[in-house]
């Protein structure tokens, strides 16, 4: 019994030591959670608009100017507005406007093509017709609107021309009359028309209206007449 007793202290002083380590030993905390970056969220920059494009286009006629006669086709007036698109390929010429700025003449360049520059001036392609010619010429100036109060005389035959009318020594006779009026050989006008022209003519209305301007000897009514 006693050996009993001696035993009970020192089981009593070991629970006791290790009750004391078991307070002593550290608890490891539990785990805190790193909290997460937030994702960074992408913010799409305004697109800077384009500038407008200009137009590549050529500027083109809004309607194309023609000329008209009366009945007798002596007199003539343009209608419709001309305007100058500007120089292109096989319409390189210099082009002279009146205060208006409405185009007045143009010098025919070497390669210039009657249709293309009929189309940069806005008007039917009558313009060798119109200056008394058939085809036109480097160096030739075309007049572009004839005056309504001075007479025409018509490039290919006679308004009043009969059936069987001979062109080709009308147009040599119109043609060499034209020239003679550019060179300012008056003398030479009159004498083609009294010699040549004037027998080819029936209406006699039409033969005093074009005597008066040939007897005038005024050249800018005689280039109407017959450049």
């Amino acid at each position: 019994m006693s050996g009993t007793y001696k035993l009970a202290p020192v089981l009593v002083a070991l629970a006791v030591t290790a009750a004391a380590l078991a307070g002593c030993t550290a608890t490891a905390p539990a785990a805190v959670q790193t909290p997460k970056a937030p994702v960074a969220t992408a913010v799409a920059e305004p697109t800077a608009e384009a500038p407008p494009t200009e137009s590549t286009e050529p500027e083109t006629c809004s309607g194309m100017s023609q000329v008209y006669g009366d009945g007798g086709g002596l007199y003539w007036e343009r209608q419709g507005i001309l305007r100058d698109l500007g120089a292109r390929e096989f319409a390189r010429g210099e082009v002279t406007v009146d205060e208006d700025g409405t185009p007045v003449t143009y010098t025919v360049e070497p390669g210039d093509v009657e249709a293309v520059i009929a189309e940069r001036l806005c008007a039917w392609p009558t313009l060798g017709e119109m200056n008394h010619v058939r085809v036109i010429q480097p160096g030739q100036v075309l007049w572009l609107t004839p005056n309504p109060d001075l007479p025409w005389v018509p490039y290919y035959s006679p308004g009043d021309a009969p059936a069987g009318f001979q062109q080709i020594p009308y147009q040599q006779a119109i043609e060499s009359a034209g020239r003679a009026v550019d060179a300012g050989d008056v003398d030479t006008v009159r004498a083609i028309w009294n010699d040549t022209l004037k027998g080819m003519f029936l209406n006699q209305e039409t033969i005093d209206v074009v005597q008066k301007v040939v007897d005038s000897g005024d050249l800018g009514a005689l280039r109407q007449l017959f450049s």
